[in-house]
């Protein structure tokens, strides 16, 4: 932090003392002039300065969010200064390869970044009429994804998880080997860290410095010892920077923000500050908006070169997908990944279970032109069936494996080649999409050809191999 003192030649209303402190709010009386999110110094009686911002504007008080917590501060000593502008960030691609806190100030040991545009972090959602719809496939390398619940450009597909399981590897896998098929370019990072502990920010930029994305990414981290309301500006930071990248330089963006549920924490806890009326477990009612105003600025516009590709990790408490976080951000989101602890247990890397993750625009951006043109059958087949798996799965467990029909003994041997051979691959295993693909068909050829109802006879006798061929 800064330490300096307010002068008689800075700008912006001054205020000495406050009504009262409650967890990360100052309340200070008899304000004027002052504007909702407004950015507010605040002096400590050490000297140091912290930052906040105006979250409530009434005739009597405005309530400040200090950024930084409010610890060792006092109702009397206190001393705010307004400056009558929101908070603003400046941009420069001279930041990338930069590593930042969740405020956009250097945690690298640089020098702050000099740039003259300084933009406003809240930004705003994409027209919808200036949207140019997400199209070009994404080759993330991972089979899981690219085979059954591919990623294309300008989407934003989250990744729901639960404690102890191993989303930050695939987040890891997905910056190193995400790119077009048909570009030798990858993407630049913007990577967003809300309250993650500090091995797992090690993990991170040691991954993007050993696979030598870190001269084309950029870092903020806001770790879990830091003030948790500095979360709720972390992801704005980042999009911000994000949004600069894409629209202002021209460049295809991959934003991966974690973990949104840190973020949503903190979002409770200030409500409750406030004392406002809670809706589902404690969260506040527009927790579905403010969601939406950072999912939403993902994506692509027209006439821009650039685009940004959002992949935000939650986890689900007690691994619930009904809880209102991952509830919420399903709705907004254009699918999901859901890892699943079951396939964990057994083993199986990336643990992604087939049938609750989703990609609503996959079949835009794949198929002939993108990927194969046998791509969407072979998935649509896929999830077919390995949806009857787990029917005959739960039967069995019934009525015991042995008294099942050939015909179900077959579909437990397909799903089993389905886990075991296109779900699961190594950590650094990068697939090309054609091999996916083929394993795919491999898998699907253990079932008899009269099952497979979504497939033609033309892709059939192109692709299908017949069971007795691995058998």
């Amino acid at each position: 932090m800064k330490r300096l003192d307010f002068t008689v030649e800075d700008h912006g209303l001054q205020y000495t003392g406050a009504s009262r402190i409650e967890g990360p709010l100052v309340f200070i009386e008899r304000v004027q002039d002052v504007g909702y999110d407004e950015v507010v110094e605040i002096l400590d009686p050490a000297g140091h300065l912290r930052l906040g911002r105006v979250l409530e504007i009434s005739q009597t008080h405005a309530v400040v969010q200090v950024l930084e917590g409010t610890s060792g501060l006092a109702t009397r000593s206190l001393r705010a200064r307004f400056l009558g502008e929101s908070f603003r960030l400046p941009v420069s691609q001279n930041m990338l390869g930069r590593i930042f806190d969740g405020l956009g100030r250097p945690a690298d040991g640089g020098a702050a970044p000099l740039s003259s545009d300084l933009r406003d972090v809240n930004g705003l959602p994409i027209n919808p009429v200036a949207r140019r719809y997400p199209r070009e496939f994404i080759q993330t390398g991972i089979s899981a994804i690219d085979g059954m619940n591919a990623l294309v450009r300008g989407q934003k597909l989250p990744i729901f998880s639960g404690n102890g399981l191993p989303h930050d590897r695939l987040a890891a896998q997905i910056i190193r080997q995400a790119r077009l098929v048909n570009e030798t370019a990858g993407f630049v990072i913007v990577f967003a860290a809300m309250g993650i502990k500090h091995d797992v920010a090690e993990f991170h930029i040691r991954n993007l410095r050993e696979s030598g994305a870190l001269a084309h990414a950029v870092m903020f981290l806001s770790l879990a010892d830091a003030p948790s309301v500095e979360r709720l500006l972390t992801p704005r930071v980042a999009l911000t920077m994000a949004e600069h990248l894409a629209f202002a330089c021209g460049q295809h963006v991959l934003v991966l923000m974690t973990d949104m549920t840190n973020y949503c924490e903190s979002l409770r806890e200030v409500g409750s500050a406030r004392g406002e009326i809670p809706g589902r477990k404690g969260y506040p009612g527009y927790l579905y908006s403010d969601l939406a105003s950072l999912y939403e600025r993902a994506g692509r516009i027209e006439g821009a070169a650039g685009s940004i590709t959002q992949t935000a990790i939650l986890t689900m408490p007690a691994d619930d997908i009904s809880h209102p976080v991952p509830d919420l951000t399903g709705y907004i989101t254009e699918g999901q990944i859901v890892l699943d602890r079951e396939l964990f247990q057994r083993g199986i890397y990336p643990p992604i279970a087939g049938l609750p993750s989703l990609s609503r625009l996959m079949k835009d951006g794949v198929g002939a032109g993108y990927t194969r043109a046998d791509h969407p059958a072979l998935a649509s087949q896929l999830f077919a069936c390995y949806a009857y798996v787990k029917r005959v799965r739960g039967l069995a467990d019934v009525i015991g494996e042995e008294d099942l029909s050939p015909l179900d003994k077959r579909y437990l041997q397909f799903g089993e080649a389905l886990e075991q051979r296109l779900l699961r691959q190594g950590e650094h295993e990068n697939r090309p999409i054609a091999l996916t693909l083929d394993i795919g068909w491999e898998v699907l050829s253990l079932l008899p050809r009269d099952e497979l109802h979504r497939v033609s006879d033309a892709l059939a006798q192109q692709h299908y191999h017949g069971a007795e061929l691995l058998a």
